[in-house]
């Protein structure tokens, strides 16, 4: 991120630039709990209904034997599950089988602190999460790609640009956002 900031008009204020790293931090740690949390456990993953019929439901024994040991919790109340469900924890559990036991571990270790964060911070993550999903790829990887840079910077780097990010007003974090370059190998188009 110091390479962008440095990149940056002279004239924008410090409270600005500070803000794409938070941002992209509050993003990033959106997107990595979620995907977590659906790798660790599909089961507290909570997904919009589909629009239309949605998909058929899924017999326990179509399940692998691995998936069925990953998910043996549902076993008794598999067939009561919506179809959403049980194709989002069969998704969830294949995930969960093509890890390694590294990345299982970290899975796991994340999926703790989640468990470990107050409901109201928990909702608070899944809607912030839902925002990100509907924002445009470019977006989206703009995002990603701040939260690179603002994991690569030194600790109190870091807190300095948090402190900064909640004292912005949120027009003033609206934008500084629009302000951003966009994604590495992307082009804004100039009319």
């Amino acid at each position: 991120m110091a390479g962008v900031i440095e990149k940056r008009a002279v004239g924008e204020t410090e409270t600005c630039r500070a803000a794409a790293g938070a941002k992209a931090m509050i993003k990033g740690m959106v997107l990595g709990a979620s995907l977590l949390l659906a790798a660790a456990n599909a089961s507290l993953a909570q997904e919009t209904p589909a629009a239309g019929p949605g998909p058929a439901p899924q017999s326990w024994q179509s399940l692998s034997p691995p998936q069925q040991q990953v998910l043996k919790g549902f076993q008794g109340k598999w067939d009561s599950l919506p179809p959403e469900k049980q194709q989002s924890l069969a998704k969830g559990s294949q995930r969960w089988l093509s890890m390694t036991p590294e990345q299982r571990g970290g899975a796991e270790q994340r999926f703790q602190q989640w468990r470990a964060l107050p409901p109201e911070q928990r909702t608070q993550l899944r809607q912030r999460w839902h925002e990100f999903k509907s924002l445009p790829p470019e977006q989206q990887q703009r995002v990603r790609e701040q939260y690179q840079r603002f994991r690569q910077m030194p600790p109190e780097r870091r807190q300095e640009l948090r402190r900064q990010w909640r004292q912005m007003s949120p027009q003033q974090r609206r934008t500084y956002i629009g302000k951003l370059p966009p994604p590495s190998g992307a082009h804004r188009s100039r009319h």
